[in-house]
C-alpha cells in the first residue's frame, strides 16, 4: 500500500502503517466476499503503474448524525503523480457506471470541505452535496446520487 501525505492529509492526519494497511487489505478483500462490491486499484494502462484506489464500501462509519450513510459509500484516492490527469474523473465515472448497473439504490461518497478536486471530481460525476455530518470529531460533507435509470 501507499502513503502520498499530498493525499492521506484529507484522510486522516498521518499515514498508515504497516498494521493499519494490512487491515486495509483484509477489509476490501471482505467486501468483495461478502458484500459482491469493494475497492480496485487503480494502474495506468500502458505503464502498468499503480495510480491509487477506487471503488464502493460499507464502512458502518460513527457518524453524527447517526446512521446517515446507509448505502454504498464510494471512495478514491489517487497518488500525486495522477493529480490533474483526469484519472480520477475517469475512474469514478466508470465506477458510477458500474454501480448503476450493479445497485439498486443511491449511493455516496464523504469530502472533507479543504479536498476541492475530490469536490470537483464527484459533482462532475452527479453526487450532490446533502448534508454536514460529523465523522471522527471532523465536519465533513456528505454527498449523494441518485442511481440513474
Amino acid at each position: 500500500m501507499w502513503a502520498d501525505p499530498a493525499v492521506v492529509r484529507h484522510i486522516r492526519p498521518t499515514p498508515f502503517t504497516e498494521e493499519e494497511t494490512w487491515a486495509r487489505v483484509l477489509r476490501y478483500v471482505g467486501h468483495w466476499a461478502l458484500l459482491g462490491y469493494g475497492f480496485w486499484v487503480v494502474e495506468e494502462k500502458n505503464s502498468g503503474e499503480f495510480l491509487g484506489e477506487a471503488g464502493f464500501l460499507k464502512f458502518h462509519r460513527d457518524t453524527e448524525p447517526p446512521g446517515v450513510i446507509n448505502v454504498p459509500e464510494a471512495g478514491w484516492a489517487f497518488r500525486a503523480v495522477a493529480h490533474g490527469r483526469g484519472y480520477a474523473s475517469e475512474t469514478v465515472a466508470a465506477m458510477v457506471a458500474w454501480a448503476d448497473s450493479t445497485f439498486d439504490t443511491p449511493t455516496c461518497c464523504i469530502i472533507d470541505a479543504s479536498n476541492a478536486a475530490s469536490i470537483r471530481v464527484a459533482e462532475k460525476n452527479g453526487y450532490r452535496a446533502r448534508q454536514l455530518i460529523t465523522y471522527r470529531g471532523e465536519e465533513v460533507m456528505m454527498y449523494t446520487r441518485e442511481r440513474a435509470l
